[in-house]
């Protein structure tokens, strides 16, 4: 059982346990002696904007040096840029300090494989193993002749916007398309509009200006209002959205509608499968039965996984299926990225536009969605508490499960990352489908 590490790496409150320079420093020197070669290897390490971003990669630094292993900075850089470096450099690991969609108070760290690909469950335990060491005994040192050295990667910008135009074939270009770019004042603020701009879009650029605590300040791909605005107001084609680290994309169409990851999804397969892909796509329990409808349309079978882009990974590595996502914008398309690539995925989406000779509005009519309601509810973690387990609840939620047999569903989850618990109901009719939503959390609420 992993103690530290949740569904996406290490998270928490700058200052509070376990994001603090101690904890971070110990956590570098833990990975370093489970992944690191000592005297060899590397590992790259890359931040979005965080003002704690600085604090937290010196401590690291500090952490694998100790440990003998080199270390590479790139500075702001999306997370799967990192995930691509690590792969390309024959890194021992890659990191990333990110606490993704969560506001600047807090950060997080998160570790991929030279693969590019997140770690495994053993990995971590075992990481934390060492970690658990360092914590109660204190860390140990490599000799002066030993420590880890830091270099900065000059390009790393530059490589990474290549990687992602390398995803829009040829000579094709999207010349004559305006687009719309929220990078959340995040990792991408500089190469999200670059590799739009140089594939020969015409770019409005928003949320662009970081200062270290902006960063998902009511913008990006959990906050669409502002993008949805200014593709109105620009007579943009379409509006691109990702999060703070840029894993996670949203789009916005030319009439100001949001396309979910659900119809982003929905797309990528169906253009795969007109390029002669023959597998099937992996969602999560939270997927909309719409998608699950269209897929099967399309001759493809589907599979959900738990929550996280991790669950989905690990369905597509048991089925050797390449295509998988969230309703919540992660998306994995294993033949063009080894992670979740918010970048990748809208140029994959631009390439299947571009080839339909469609637009994104048209394109999202493939797939009728199921009305759905999503409630967050806070709640008090207490030792031998469970609120799913309440009785209440359970009679709720039975009560709205008998009332919508077949025509919906009702999920109810603890998030991986904060104190919330996730109320979903799905419905024919998206009155129902709110109505039984608030029921439920009404009831978790008391």
């Amino acid at each position: 059982m992993r103690q530290y590490f949740g569904t996406d790496g290490v998270r928490g409150r700058v200052g509070e346990f376990p994001m603090t320079p101690d904890f971070a420093m110990k956590l570098g020197w833990a990975a370093g002696k489970v992944l690191g070669q000592e005297g060899a290897g590397e590992v790259v390490i890359g931040k979005d904007t965080r003002a704690s971003g600085y604090m937290l990669e010196s401590a690291l630094e500090a952490g694998f040096s100790a440990a003998g292993v080199n270390i590479a900075l790139t500075g702001p850089l999306p997370s799967p840029a990192i995930a691509y470096l690590a792969t390309t450099f024959r890194a021992c690991a890659g990191v990333v300090i990110s606490a993704s969609h969560n506001p600047f108070y807090d950060n997080g760290i998160k570790l991929f494989a030279q693969s590019g690909h997140k770690l495994t469950d053993a990995q971590e335990a075992e990481i934390e193993r060492w970690l658990e060491q360092a914590l109660e005994e204190g860390m140990s040192c490599v000799s002066s002749a030993a420590l880890g050295k830091v270099r900065r990667v000059v390009d790393a910008q530059g490589r990474y916007i290549e990687y992602c135009k390398s995803h829009f074939h040829g000579q094709q270009s999207l010349n004559g398309m305006k687009v719309v770019v929220d990078s959340a004042n995040g990792a991408a603020y500089k190469v999200g509009p670059a590799v739009y701009r140089e594939l020969g879009a015409e770019v409005i650029s928003l949320h662009d200006e970081p200062n270290g605590m902006n960063i998902n300040q009511e913008c990006g791909a959990t906050h669409l209002s502002s993008l949805q605005a200014a593709v109105i107001e620009q007579s943009a084609d379409l509006g691109i959205a990702v999060d703070g680290d840029a894993d996670r994309l949203m789009m916005v169409d030319h009439t100001g509608a949001v396309v979910d990851g659900d119809e982003l999804l929905f797309m990528m397969a169906r253009a795969a499968r007109a390029e002669g892909y023959a597998g099937g796509v992996v969602g999560t329990l939270m997927s909309n039965l719409g998608l699950e409808q269209a897929i099967e349309s399309l001759g493809m079978p589907f599979r959900r996984a738990k929550v996280g882009d991790r669950y989905v990974m690990e369905q597509l590595g048991e089925t050797g299926w390449r295509i998988g996502g969230e309703s919540s914008g992660h998306l994995l398309s294993l033949d063009h990225a080894s992670t979740g690539d918010a970048i990748i995925a809208s140029v994959r989406v631009l390439a299947a536009l571009y080839h339909q000779q469609t637009t994104l509005h048209a394109a999202k009519q493939g797939m009728r969605k199921f009305p759905q309601t999503l409630i967050n509810v806070r709640y008090e973690a207490r030792a031998g508490e469970d609120p799913l387990e309440a009785a209440a609840v359970q009679e709720a939620v039975a009560q709205v499960e008998q009332t919508l047999g077949d025509s919906g569903r009702v999920l109810l989850r603890k998030s991986g990352t904060e104190p919330l618990i996730r109320v979903m109901v799905e419905a024919r009719d998206a009155e129902q489908a709110s109505h039984h939503a608030q029921a439920i959390a009404s009831v978790l609420e008391a």
